[in-house]
Protein backbone atom coordinates (compact mmCIF):
# COMPACT_ATOMS: atom_id res chain seq x y z
CA UNK A 1 0.00 0.00 0.00
CA UNK A 2 0.87 3.30 -0.57
CA UNK A 3 1.68 6.48 1.35
CA UNK A 4 -0.85 7.99 -0.35
CA UNK A 5 -3.54 5.33 -0.02
CA UNK A 6 -3.15 5.42 3.60
CA UNK A 7 -3.56 9.61 3.86
CA UNK A 8 -6.95 9.50 2.50
CA UNK A 9 -7.54 6.61 5.32
CA UNK A 10 -10.03 8.07 8.27
CA UNK A 11 -11.41 5.04 9.76
CA UNK A 12 -8.84 4.09 11.93
CA UNK A 13 -8.04 5.59 15.03
CA UNK A 14 -4.45 5.98 15.02
CA UNK A 15 -1.50 6.67 12.39
CA UNK A 16 2.28 6.43 13.39
CA UNK A 17 4.18 8.96 11.50
CA UNK A 18 7.58 7.68 10.13
CA UNK A 19 10.82 9.64 9.02
CA UNK A 20 13.92 8.57 7.86
CA UNK A 21 15.12 8.55 11.54
CA UNK A 22 12.02 6.39 13.36
CA UNK A 23 8.65 6.97 14.25
CA UNK A 24 8.40 10.57 15.69
CA UNK A 25 4.77 10.75 16.49
CA UNK A 26 1.69 9.43 16.10
CA UNK A 27 -1.95 11.12 15.37
CA UNK A 28 -5.42 9.39 17.71
CA UNK A 29 -8.53 10.62 16.22
CA UNK A 30 -10.72 11.74 19.25
CA UNK A 31 -14.11 12.94 19.60
CA UNK A 32 -13.11 16.75 18.87
CA UNK A 33 -11.05 15.96 15.86
CA UNK A 34 -7.56 14.55 15.49
CA UNK A 35 -4.70 14.58 18.40
CA UNK A 36 -0.87 15.15 17.81
CA UNK A 37 2.06 13.37 20.20
CA UNK A 38 5.02 14.03 19.05
CA UNK A 39 7.79 11.73 20.28
CA UNK A 40 10.34 13.47 23.14
CA UNK A 41 8.59 16.79 23.75
CA UNK A 42 6.19 17.71 26.63
CA UNK A 43 2.97 18.17 26.82
CA UNK A 44 0.09 16.99 23.97
CA UNK A 45 1.11 18.87 20.22
CA UNK A 46 -2.62 19.87 20.16
CA UNK A 47 -6.16 18.79 18.14
CA UNK A 48 -6.60 19.33 15.40
CA UNK A 49 -10.01 19.22 13.14
CA UNK A 50 -8.97 17.27 9.99
CA UNK A 51 -6.58 14.55 9.36
CA UNK A 52 -4.37 16.24 6.96
CA UNK A 53 -4.21 19.32 9.04
CA UNK A 54 -3.21 17.07 11.82
CA UNK A 55 -0.28 15.83 9.22
CA UNK A 56 0.45 19.31 8.83
CA UNK A 57 1.51 20.05 11.92
CA UNK A 58 3.27 17.05 12.46
CA UNK A 59 5.59 17.90 9.49
CA UNK A 60 5.85 21.21 10.53
CA UNK A 61 7.09 20.11 14.19
CA UNK A 62 10.03 18.14 12.31
CA UNK A 63 11.62 21.34 11.22
CA UNK A 64 12.04 23.34 8.06
CA UNK A 65 14.36 20.95 6.05
CA UNK A 66 12.81 17.81 7.22
CA UNK A 67 11.24 14.80 4.60
CA UNK A 68 7.51 14.83 5.13
CA UNK A 69 7.25 11.23 7.05
CA UNK A 70 4.92 8.84 5.60
CA UNK A 71 1.75 7.91 8.08
CA UNK A 72 1.21 4.27 8.96
CA UNK A 73 -2.64 3.46 9.78
CA UNK A 74 -2.71 1.06 12.63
Amino acid sequence: MTNDTMTNDTTTGTWVAVGPAGAVGTIHRTADGFAVELYGRRGPGGTYPTLQSAKGAVHKAMGPLAERPEFRAH
